[in-house]
């Protein structure tokens, strides 16, 4: 497995969808869970020191301490992607004002797509194949985009 999503809650899964769709596009494997930095810190301990993901995406709202916790005991790579609700500035606050030396990238506001872009890039580094990949997906949304 290279990608490690990790959701606060299982309300977050519309999210968690976007990216799946990225991931099986490029043909990433991935695997999504639910586990709660608040309440099942214990579990979500366990999930992020036994996985053996390239990379690991925190998708979460309210006070979206999910990333960081995931940062906390881990260090690869952190995606954080803030869920929209009743207060959306406390979830994408908490994800990009991380303390010095935990650092959480950190993408829009329910942007479970743009996690998974981020991640696929992040493995490109080293695979070839997903670096073509990523280079044709961009030219057809430059053709996409030109052709309206």
């Amino acid at each position: 497995m290279k990608i490690q999503i990790i959701m606060g809650s299982s309300s977050d899964m519309p999210v968690a969808e976007k990216a799946k769709t990225i991931f099986e596009e490029f043909g990433v494997d991935y695997n999504i869970k639910v586990a709660s930095a608040h309440r099942t810190p214990d579990v979500l301990k366990k999930l992020v020191e036994k996985s053996n993901a390239d990379v690991f995406i925190g998708i979460a709202g309210f006070s979206a301490a999910l990333p960081g916790t995931i940062a906390a005991h881990t260090i690869k790579p952190v995606i954080g992607v803030p869920v929209s609700g009743k207060v959306n500035l406390d979830a994408i606050l908490s994800i990009i004002q991380m303390p010095p030396g935990i650092p959480v990238g950190a993408v829009g506001l329910d942007r479970g797509e743009n996690a998974a872009l981020l991640a696929v890039e992040i493995l490109a580094v080293s695979d070839k194949k997903l670096t073509k990949k990523l280079e044709n997906y961009r030219k057809k949304m430059r053709e996409k985009a030109l052709s309206k």
